[in-house]
């Protein structure tokens, strides 16, 4: 009998102490009907398509996890195929904890939020490090985008899920909503000039 995916997760550990705090026969129910996705699909395309950002986890091989926040333009973490992304590695503080996490240890994690939207995706898989593939650099990298790429990186997944929306804080983009504070102040200034023009007057 094959494996639900959210094994990956879901471990004996974890399936016990569901079944201590009462939520083991949901997640059962869902192991046996749709399940977690093992592939790429255009929901999940869609939606990275739109992203500027992720974190980005890896472990030590002795465990130790380290989280990483990753930026771009939108759309920078890119499908390879349908169990393949990929990313630019941009010039950062050069202290290379993942990269040395990932020398020892390829398993790896992505956290994918969209604030607006109030989503989020969670990615469980592999990573590797690619240097030296000018052609696949190529195809990653955003020319727009002012950052100098290293490398790539390649992440296979095996497992994602979506999660409910529930307990997270809606945040808005400082480009959206910048330029309409600074158009309401204009017009607040506007409106403040002509009210004391019409108090003197």
């Amino acid at each position: 009998m094959n494996q639900p995916a959210s094994d990956i997760a879901f471990t004996p550990s974890v399936k016990a102490i569901q079944s201590s705090k009462g939520s083991r026969s949901q997640y059962a129910r869902m192991e046996q009907g749709f399940g977690w996705q093992t592939k790429i699909t255009t929901e999940l395309a869609a939606f990275l398509s739109e992203l500027d950002m992720f974190y980005l986890g890896t472990a030590s091989q002795s465990g130790q996890p380290y989280i990483q926040y990753r930026g771009g333009s939108p759309g920078f973490l890119k499908v390879i195929d349908e169990t393949t992304l990929g990313f630019a590695d941009f010039a950062g503080n050069r202290q290379y904890i993942s990269l040395g996490n990932l020398a020892e240890n390829p398993q790896a994690f992505l956290f994918l939020m969209d604030y607006v939207n109030r989503r989020r995706i969670k990615i469980w898989g592999t990573a590797h490090v690619i240097e030296d593939d000018p052609d696949l650099i190529e195809q990653l990298q955003d020319a727009a985008y002012p950052a100098r790429v290293e490398r790539a990186i390649l992440f296979s997944v095996e497992a994602w899920d979506m999660n409910c929306p529930q307990h997270l804080h809606q945040r808005l983009p400082g480009n959206e909503v910048l330029p309409l504070i600074q158009s309401l102040q204009e017009e607040n200034h506007s409106l403040k000039e002509k009210m004391a023009r019409f108090e003197k007057g």
